[in-house]
């Protein structure tokens, strides 16, 4: 049973949902869909046989009619684009052929993010295959910090490399990679970060479909796509050189692919989206030791979804390069010895236990200072906190939970005992942070800083730190807060909760994977009683909804607790109220049911 709201009021060309024009949250509820989208939707829904909601939010993601059913079976064969359209790919490709050809010791310089260890093993797992010894060096994130530096690059080729490659860093590089080539080594940069000045001219080849000259228009891809594109240009050359070869089975990697893409947060559009739809389906076939591993200590009882990639198993990856030993996740990802893999699968689960316990600690502090600038006011447009107490590997944890607690850009800095802080910072939707990181630098307020539109990195020094939260509001306050006029949550249709079906859920994956890019349905749950509304866990509030004609669905708001939201949901039990969330399968005693996950509230 499907509802479809209309705009009970319209403000401007906004259609309001429901007439919601303040949430529990703060913010407006709107149509996703236009008028013109909704005619598309009715004409997916003839065309395909599919539930109406289904093809709502087809619609609502831009699909039409003549494109869902190639859009609801999403194939490599049919996606992959020619990786010769990469700039220096060809390059790149017959530098490592030649590396395997002529048996040359490799070593993989990557990043200690979960992208970076995906890429790092997808490039090992592939060379192990033709026999080549290779290492995997991931920098410390507190001692070295990003990307190479010069004594690492000189340090692996001293240990007898004969190509170095670098997956997920490497474009911002070209010191490091002129001492490589300095030492005797060829170095292949495969990267997918924005370029910050001038590209490595000592490299054999950069790979970085972010690169001005590069036309693929594949910037969408993480570092683990552009690797695998690589690995199947490479396995080209290969074929041509080494016919008597046997080769490599690419598509059993596509669990890397897809761990990467999903934790990297990179848009769920194009091949990015196939990645996902085949490297699950390999992930669930636990062919990779690390990964099963992984899904067993974070007691994955159910099958592995996008959802599990990037809060369950990712987190765990990224817990070694957080606060202990930053090469765990690609040894992990790289084993295929069970017994080394459990051992490691079960000491990142051990830190990032403690991950969390930390962060616990941090955020509490970071909330309460986060709160005295906001109390009472606007305050800051950006929320800049900082600490000498807090670990630097957690500060990007720090400022993603004050972004979304504050509702505006938010940075967290470590100060170590000279008065130097490293820092991250997370942004809004609409909000250019990398650009004004940017600024900020070349103003002289920053020892350095950089980063993409989401998300960025500074190093300031303590003096320079008021005049910095000047700068940031001189140049940012008029934007973030007509950001936070404008925030509306989309709605792609209503839903009573006889609706809330499994076989509506198994329709609904079928157009997923949701993620960055290709956003998850919202639906509205319209005039429903809140028969109930409890805390459960740690900070999460589980309810149960009624509608109108007696049908129920469970809920649940996660980290709720001493939220708006939370406050709305306890303090209206029994009420009729508008809840909006996400649907998603929950597995219990070997059973399933719909649940919906709140993401805001407003009373009917």
């Amino acid at each position: 049973m499907t509802i479809h709201g209309r705009p009970a009021g319209v403000g401007g060309d906004k259609r309001y949902f429901l007439d919601v024009r303040r949430s529990a949250t703060g913010v407006s509820w709107q149509h996703r869909l236009t008028e013109r989208q909704d005619m598309g939707a009715l004409a997916i829904a003839q065309a395909l046989g599919v539930p109406d909601v289904v093809a709502r939010v087809l619609a609502g993601r831009g699909v039409d009619a003549a494109g869902a059913e190639r859009f609801l079976d999403p194939t490599i064969r049919d996606l992959l684009p020619d990786p010769t359209s990469l700039t220096d790919m060809e390059k790149a490709a017959s530098r490592i052929a030649d590396a395997v050809v002529a048996g040359e010791r490799v070593a993989i310089f990557g990043d200690y993010d979960v992208d970076g260890a995906a890429s790092s093993a997808l490039m090992k797992r592939f060379l192990d295959h033709f026999g080549i010894q290779s290492e995997i060096y991931i920098p410390d994130r507190i001692f070295e910090g990003y990307g190479p530096n010069p004594d690492a690059m000189r340090e692996l080729v001293s240990r007898g490399a004969g190509l170095i490659v670098t997956v997920d860093c490497g474009t911002n590089s070209a010191a490091s990679i002129d001492a490589a080539k300095a030492a005797g080594t060829d170095v292949v940069v495969l990267d997918h970060h924005q370029v910050g000045g001038a590209l490595p001219a000592a490299a054999s080849a950069v790979v970085n479909p972010n690169r001005e000259d590069d036309l693929s228009g594949q910037g969408h891809l993480c570092a683990a796509g552009v690797v695998f594109l690589t690995l199947v240009q490479t396995a080209k050359s290969l074929r041509e050189r080494l016919p008597d070869a046997p080769r490599p089975d690419l598509l059993a990697l596509l669990d890397l692919v897809a761990l990467g893409t999903v934790c990297d947060v990179v848009p769920l559009t194009g091949v990015n989206r196939a990645f996902v739809v085949k490297g699950l389906q390999v992930v669930r076939q636990q062919r990779n030791v690390g990964l099963a591993a992984l899904t067993q200590v974070a007691r994955i009882g159910e099958p592995v979804s996008p959802f599990h990639l990037a809060f369950l198993i990712g987190p765990r990856i990224n817990a070694g390069g957080r606060i202990g030993d930053a090469a765990l996740g690609s040894r992990l990802l790289a084993t295929d010895d069970p017994v080394e893999a459990r051992t490691i699968a079960e000491t990142l689960d051990r830190l990032n236990q403690e991950r969390q316990a930390m962060e616990q600690e941090m955020l509490a502090e970071a909330r309460a200072e986060a709160d005295a600038e906001i109390a009472g006011g606007a305050g800051p447009a950006v929320l800049v906190t900082a600490s000498d107490r807090w670990h630097p590997g957690i500060v990007g944890l720090l400022a993603s939970r004050l972004k979304d607690h504050a509702r505006r850009p938010a940075f967290a800095v470590h100060f170590n005992a000279n008065g130097t802080g490293t820092g991250s910072g997370r942004s809004i939707t609409g909000f250019d942070l990398g650009r004004l990181v940017r600024a900020a630098a070349e103003a002289g307020l920053l020892v350095k800083g950089g980063g993409h539109a989401m998300a960025a990195g500074i190093t300031v020094e303590r003096d320079k730190l008021g005049a910095l939260r000047a700068f940031f509001e001189e140049h940012a306050a008029e934007d973030v807060f007509r950001l936070q006029g404008e925030e509306a949550l989309s709605i792609d249709a209503a839903l009573a909760a006889e609706g809330a079906t499994l076989d509506l859920l198994d329709s609904l994956e079928k157009a997923g994977p949701f993620g960055a890019g290709h956003v998850a349905p919202v639906f509205v749950l319209p005039r429903h009683r809140l028969a109930d509304a409890r805390l459960v866990g740690t900070n999460h509030i589980r309810v149960e909804l009624q509608s109108q004609s007696g049908g129920r669905v469970q809920a649940i708001a996660f980290r709720a607790a001493d939220t708006a939201l939370g406050d709305f949901l306890l303090g209206n039990r029994g009420q009729l109220v508008h809840v909006a969330g996400s649907l998603s399968g929950n597995y219990w005693n070997g059973s399933r049911t719909v649940q919906l996950r709140i993401i805001d509230a407003a009373l009917a």
